[in-house]
């Protein structure tokens, strides 16, 4: 099979579109980012405000407002006004991004290395930890990856119409320069990274700039402009310029020479973390990394490696890291894992220090492998002292996947190794986001705390208030009148309207409160409890629901 057709492609897409829907209506809001966006991305609907985005009452001046119109624009064709705190809505663009992504990947990868190679791409793309998790969030960072391939896509349709002497066609450079303007109302300037990124790395190993005028690059850039500047424009007005000294000057150059929200990391992070983020497909990437050398001269590996080392070289001496911010070299690099495993002949023997370094690192990739096995049963007994009979039939099928796998790979069966390897891989998330994380009600903290609040609320457009609990999925599930504030502004805001507001209050500041609330001339009634673990700091957790009543 050294190409695929049109069914292949589909069937690839259906595959994987069915692979990321399981649990997408069952899981809480996840991470602390995911809320944040469903929230702004429901308030632009209850407001009509397309222009300046907001969480609760301050303004999201992170990144554009793109991402908040696909996701309002899910929740308005699929969810309407009943699920305005549903989560699965406001999850379609990332599910439609994911199976897009994969299917595109598994294109390039048919076109450069051959069938075989471009599904196996697909593959180990679709199963990779980080792209397993990002898929099933409504975040950016799915619907950026796409949106960073379609880039990538067109630079190498240009590349490849250099090395066989054959003119580009004006749709590849409109595709290029239309995907860097919507790139920009994702993220803004990051997606220049590999938008340019690529190009330059070409330039700087092979002299040779001219292919570049292939894309039209004398009047491309006005698509560009032309897509982006009007919401430019509105914003600028709207926010009197704080927009822009927001989010290009704190959050985007602000990354760069120092970690944001405890997230700053030492040159390496990535390399450090890809064995986990990228598994089960890290360790062919890393066996594939003799071969790549050899095969530097390719044009099509070239194309690859100065696709992969520019973005991911730029992260790397970012001060601010996570794992996401590479999401996007992961198509070359399952491509070229895929080349190996796939198109490209035994190589020569590595000296001895490799193969104890390889052989290291592929202890290291079993043992994360059999964790995941076993993670869903040991996460379930940790934290609520049963097991599914869902997440032992996910421990039973993926354990004998993952034993074969590793005894095909002891016997030199890379491809098959491979195969096996991505099964065990399917079994495992699907049985975490089927029959696991739904189950884990000790981290459900904020549904049932927003839960409880439905159950008494005195009015019919009532406020919460959290005092001891400040995570984004309580305001998204609560409603946009939640308000985190400290003991004091909450009982003065208790005091002043009192009868329309409750207070969730955790039990170490319950005599705090009350005394500040004695101190505006009301007690306190106790409505109902929650208790379990905040999983973003870890800190336990009891929570009480209190209205404020006169002595």
């Amino acid at each position: 099979m050294k190409t695929l057709n049109w069914r292949h492609y589909v069937a690839l897409a259906l595959l994987t579109f069915g692979l990321f829907l399981p649990g997408r209506m069952t899981l809480p809001p996840l991470d602390r980012d995911e809320p944040r966006y469903m929230e702004a991305s429901a308030q632009m609907l209850e407001t009509r405000n397309f222009i300046d985005v907001r969480f609760l009452d301050q303004p999201r001046y992170l990144q554009p407002a793109g991402i908040y119109w696909l996701e309002a624009g899910a929740e308005a064709l699929f969810g309407g006004v009943h699920a305005r705190h549903l989560a699965w809505p406001y999850r379609i663009p990332s599910l439609i991004a994911v199976t897009l992504a994969v299917t595109l990947t598994a294109y390039l990868g048919a076109n450069l290395f051959g069938g075989p190679a471009g599904l196996l791409a697909g593959a180990l793309l679709a199963v990779s930890t980080l792209m397993t998790a990002e898929g099933r969030m409504a975040t950016i960072d799915t619907v950026l990856l796409l949106d960073i391939l379609l880039i990538e896509t067109a630079l190498l349709s240009a590349f490849l119409d250099r090395q066989a002497d054959r003119p580009t066609r004006l749709a590849t450079a409109l595709l290029y320069w239309a995907a860097i303007g919507c790139g920009l109302m994702l993220k803004g300037p990051v997606v220049l990274i590999p938008a340019f990124g690529t190009p330059l790395a070409l330039w700087a190993v092979e002299r040779d700039k001219a292919w570049w005028s292939r894309l039209r690059p004398a009047w491309g850039w006005l698509l560009s402009v032309a897509i982006v500047l009007p919401w430019c424009v509105a914003i600028d007005i709207v926010s009197h310029g704080h927009f822009f000294s927001r989010a290009v000057g704190t959050n985007f150059l602000g990354k760069i020479g120092h970690g944001q929200q405890a997230h700053g990391m030492l040159p390496g992070y990535y390399l450090l973390v890809f064995g986990l983020s990228f598994w089960p497909g890290s360790l062919f990437a890393v066996l594939a990394l003799p071969a790549i050398w050899q095969h530097r001269r390719d044009a099509r590996v070239r194309f690859l490696l100065c696709w992969i080392l520019p973005h991911w070289l730029v992260f790397e001496f970012i001060a601010t890291k996570l794992p996401h911010y590479v999401l996007p070299t992961y198509p070359a690099i399952a491509m070229l894992a895929a080349a190996f495993l796939t198109a490209w002949p035994v190589h020569k023997p590595l000296a001895r220090w490799a193969r104890w370094l390889m052989t290291t690192y592929a202890i290291i990739w079993c043992v994360i492998g059999v964790a995941f096995c076993g993670a869903g049963v040991c996460l379930l007994w940790q934290l609520e002292h049963h097991v599914t009979p869902g997440a032992v039939i996910a421990t039973c099928g993926a354990l004998p996947l993952m034993a074969l796998a590793i005894r095909l790979l002891m016997r030199g069966e890379r491809l098959h190794g491979a195969v096996s390897a991505v099964a065990a891989a399917v079994v495992i998330h699907a049985g975490l986001f089927i029959a696991v994380i739904p189950a884990l009600d000790t981290i459900r903290l904020a549904p049932r705390a927003a839960a409880l609040f439905d159950d008494y609320r005195p009015c019919a457009e009532s406020r919460l208030i959290s005092v001891s609990y400040s995570e984004p999925s309580l305001a998204f599930l609560a409603g946009a009148s939640t308000r985190f504030l400290g003991i004091d502004a909450a009982a003065d805001l208790m005091g002043k309207d009192g009868e329309c507001t409750l207070v969730l209050v955790d039990r170490r500041d319950e005599s705090a409160f009350r005394a500040a609330m004695q101190q505006h001339g009301r007690n306190i009634v106790e409505y109902g409890r929650v208790a379990g673990l905040n999983y973003s700091n870890g800190h336990k957790l009891d929570l009480g629901l209190f209205a404020g009543v006169m002595p």
